[in-house]
């Protein structure tokens, strides 16, 4: 089970919510209805021969004498003993399990437009006034004033809110887990490699002002002009496991474990990242989401990070500027609300006056490093400087036309989307392959996410008919709707807690659980190859110009984030190097003249 220390309150917003809390429990779906859904979702996939194999496992697996039923009144029974059955095994099994390194595998990156400084001195007004608002949103979600979010005329969970700030991933060798510590005080700012606590509540309790925090940052930047330090930072991006055993020897030094602990217990990191290399303004959003993503580098500003805790800023001195955060602890939704009020704060002259109160200098941490924990951190460089190297990432805004233009013609944006990014993929590959898009659950309590899959035979059916010249227009326009309304129906499935996905992997754990063997249905190839996802996509919807980021889930497979406004699309693109047949370059030329073929299919030219 997901273990979060330090929680013995979350706030006082909570309890104003109760009213709805205990009546949105997420349900376990029909066994048979998943099966029969995860069948369907095979048939674009694999051969006739592989299917049959599997209906028979399928077959065996829910009929007399088989775990099916077993499993199924297992999770039912769990369900009933809890507020929601499946997120703290997601949790566990998705991320503090995992030990692939959290940058580029699973920390996500939002990059947003350039803000208007050019120098360290527009960098530490503007990182001021980040500060502050982000502490104004922790205000409005500790006194309970943050509005509940709907959808569909549906409230949504807000349980994670409380937990953005002062939260951080412990690595362990075997799993990690999450600490959360709801009274802190300060921040932690990293520049030139260097961490700093610094306090951002006055002593009578009240917040600092902008100009506070703008001093405080001058004092910073002075005692961390040099960049020989070593870098401490690039410990957290290694392998996990790796992490983990440095991790306990570092903590061994009580000077080290002071200053680990600090960072953990922080509200949250800032990281004042150091010029780095001018690039063409075609590449400049994609360099811009790599230096937030991973830092560009050991060479660069990836010391300037702690990719353990929950929430770090990332300013630029070039006015570039974005957000990574750890995903065991938060996702996008709360996220984009956060960025947000960030925002609209940013627009306002800073409300406080500045009281006469001196203020201490920050702490600067410091750490004791000895033969073993140098030769980690050579280690970690060299592994994280691969890393880097491997991730192939292109950003580029899609400016023909957005939202509008399929909502105009009663089709669903996201699901326009996804077609495209379908037909894309089979035009590069000549295939179509497992693909994921991300789906909130946060209409259940405690409700993370679900997987919707965009393969269907209705999505392969307009694929394979799309270059035909020989098939209408009309033929083509009523398969691309009817590609569409499946994918909108499968949607809806998942936001009312009827996908398959997280149902397939209770099954599996609940088996575990039990101390029984996997079933075979959990063996099979077909399983392999339905959850070997060599398309991760993600809508992020803001109401700004930002790209979210993050890699692909397998060697051989991309990762798609877009968020669409009304005129325009924002797309990120990766892909890993290392796997010749995948190239983010070349999808993302794809996926730009696919959208502008199905424009062209829904407008016509005369």
């Amino acid at each position: 089970m997901m273990k979060i220390t330090g929680l013995s309150h979350l706030s006082k917003w909570e309890n104003l919510h109760n009213w709805w809390l205990t009546k949105y429990f997420f349900p376990v779906p029909p066994l048979a209805q998943t099966l029969q859904g995860y069948l369907r979702a095979l048939e674009p996939l694999i051969p006739e021969e592989e299917l049959v194999h599997t209906r028979k496992n399928i077959q065996k697996f829910c009929g007399e004498g088989g775990l099916g039923p077993q499993l199924q009144e297992g999770l039912e029974r769990r369900a009933r003993h809890s507020n929601n059955w499946i997120s703290d095994w997601w949790v566990q099994w998705a991320y503090l399990e995992s030990r692939q390194p959290l940058p580029v595998h699973s920390n996500p990156a939002i990059s947003l437009p350039k803000r208007d400084f050019s120098d360290w001195r527009g960098q530490l007004v503007f990182a001021s006034k980040l500060i502050a608002a982000a502490l104004d949103f922790k205000n409005v979600v500790d006194n309970g004033r943050l509005p509940v979010e709907y959808m569909r005329g549906q409230p949504l969970c807000m349980e994670l809110f409380p937990l953005l700030f002062s939260s951080c991933r412990i690595p362990g060798r075997k799993h990690d887990t999450i600490t959360h510590h709801s009274r802190a005080r300060h921040i932690t700012v990293v520049r030139n490699y260097q961490f700093f606590q610094m306090d951002v509540y006055n002593s009578d309790g009240s917040r600092m002002t902008e100009s506070q925090i703008h001093a405080q940052l001058l004092r910073i930047r002075a005692e961390s002009w040099k960049t020989d330090k070593e870098p401490m930072g690039i410990l957290t991006s290694e392998h996990r496991q790796t992490w983990g055993q440095a991790y306990s020897r570092l903590l061994k030094d009580k000077l080290n474990k002071e200053s680990v602990r600090a960072i953990e217990k922080g509200l949250f990191t800032l990281c004042l990242d150091s010029p780095v290399m001018r690039v063409s303004d075609d590449k400049y959003s994609s360099r811009m989401a790599a230096q937030i993503l991973h830092g560009g580098g050991t060479h660069s500003n990836s010391g300037n990070r702690w990719f353990d805790k929950t929430l770090q800023f990332v300013v630029g001195e070039d006015g570039s500027w974005g957000l990574l955060y750890e995903q065991a602890t938060a996702e996008g939704p709360p996220i984009a609300t956060l960025l947000d009020h960030i925002l609209q704060y940013c627009k306002k002259p800073d409300p406080k006056k500045t009281p006469l109160i001196p203020l201490q200098m920050p702490k600067k941490l410091y750490f004791n490093i000895d033969r073993e924990i140098k030769r980690d951190i050579e280690h970690a460089k060299q592994n994280l400087d691969i890393l880097i190297n491997d991730l192939d990432i292109r950003c580029f805004n899609f400016q023909r036309f957005g939202k509008e233009l399929p909502k105009q013609h009663n089709l669903s944006p996201n699901a326009f989307i996804q077609v495209a990014l379908q037909l894309a993929y089979y035009k590069v590959h000549n295939e179509v392959c497992a693909s994921c898009d991300i789906a909130s659950q946060r209409m259940f309590r405690g409700g993370r996410t679900d997987y919707i899959r965009s393969p269907t035979n209705q999505m392969l059916k307009f694929v394979l008919t799309f270059d035909d010249p020989s098939i209408s227009r009309e033929a083509k326009l009523e398969l691309l709707r009817e590609a569409i309304e499946t994918y909108v129906t499968l949607t809806d499935q998942a936001l009312k807690g009827q996908s398959i996905d997280r149902h397939l992997l209770g099954l599996k754990l609940q088996a575990i659980e039990e101390g029984l063997s996997v079933p075979r249905l959990f063996m099979d190839t077909a399983y392999g190859l339905a959850t070997h996802w060599k398309l991760r996509t993600g809508q992020v919807p803001a109401n700004t110009d930002s790209v979210m980021c993050f890699g692909p889930l397998v060697p051989d497979g991309y990762a798609v984030c877009y968020n669409p406004q009304s005129d325009h699309v924002h797309f990120s693109v990766t892909a890993f190097n290392c796997c010749e047949e995948t190239q983010a370059e070349t999808l993302a030329a794809t996926l730009h003249s696919t959208l502008c073929q199905l424009q062209e299919l829904l407008q016509p030219t005369v």
